[in-house]
């Protein structure tokens, strides 16, 4: 299974793009602004969307892929999302007003796209692979989720605060890879916890709540562009994980928009 990260930042800048993964050539997790770099026929060859939620910067590219490639597709576009999601797409972008509402163009019973509704905890079956809906704590309905093909997961937690339900289900798990945000540096950690996300100061105790005796690969996604220096830098303080030693409690990296995994 080869993840490509498309997308990992917090907000957009010169090289920098907001969260989007896909996974082999059909799955396509969040639809931030990376979904722009890939190609028509890349764009094309997808057969569904999973997304984390509503906001913006994992939802902006969907329109414009839908209609950059619905004439090249011979049957809809299946999105994959919570119910509140759903309602958020079809009330503010898939309108008529903001973009056309694409399920239910051109025909009623040929639309472009699908929304298909799932549910935390959930378990879907395709491409051979395993897709599990995880438990997230934010603003607005928000999920994670879990995707393996046979073998251990690649985990994505979505944008989320601290979230005892998603460790008890990781704990159970066997993990390739840990995505996890970190949207805030620890002198906006006021901030991050009004907005449910994560700063250094808060990842730290989540962390904790990993196994004992577990350990995977961390990536940090989500990084604010102005900010992502100073928020390596204070995690790598309170993990003290580069150079990497025999007292490392974790293996924490950055995440970057086109890094590829093969799990």
């Amino acid at each position: 299974m080869k993840v490509r990260v498309l997308g990992c930042s917090g907000a957009i800048a010169k090289d920098c793009r907001t969260t989007s993964f896909l996974i082999d050539a059909q799955i396509l997790v969040d639809a931030g602004t990376g979904v722009g770099d890939l190609t028509l026929a890349e764009m094309a060859a997808i057969d569904v969307v999973f997304l984390s939620h509503s906001h913006l910067d994992h939802v902006a590219a969907l329109p414009l892929m839908v209609d950059a490639v619905a004439s090249q597709r011979s049957h809809p576009l299946n999105i994959y999302a919570l119910k509140g999601t759903i309602t958020a797409l079809k009330a503010h972008i898939f309108n008529d007003v903001i973009w056309p509402d694409f399920s239910r163009l051109p025909r009623g019973d040929a639309p472009f796209i699908r929304f298909v509704e799932i549910s935390v905890g959930e378990q879907l079956h395709m491409f051979g692979k395993r897709i599990e809906v995880l438990p997230a704590t934010h603003t607005v309905p928000a999920a994670g989720f879990a995707v393996n093909e046979g073998g251990a997961n690649w985990v994505y937690t979505g944008d989320t605060e601290r979230n005892p339900a998603l460790w008890a289900r990781i704990n159970e798990m066997p993990i390739a890879m840990l995505v996890i945000e970190t949207a805030f540096s620890n002198r906006e950690k006021d901030l991050a916890k009004k907005s449910l996300h994560l700063s250094p100061h808060s990842l730290s105790h989540e962390l904790d709540c990993i196994a004992e005796g577990a350990r995977y690969p961390i990536f940090i996604t989500h990084t604010k562009p102005a900010e992502t220096d100073l928020i390596m830098a204070e995690i790598q303080r309170f993990d003290q994980t580069q150079p990497f030693g025999r007292d490392v409690a974790h293996d924490i990296r950055w995440l970057c928009a086109g890094q590829e995994f093969d799990l």
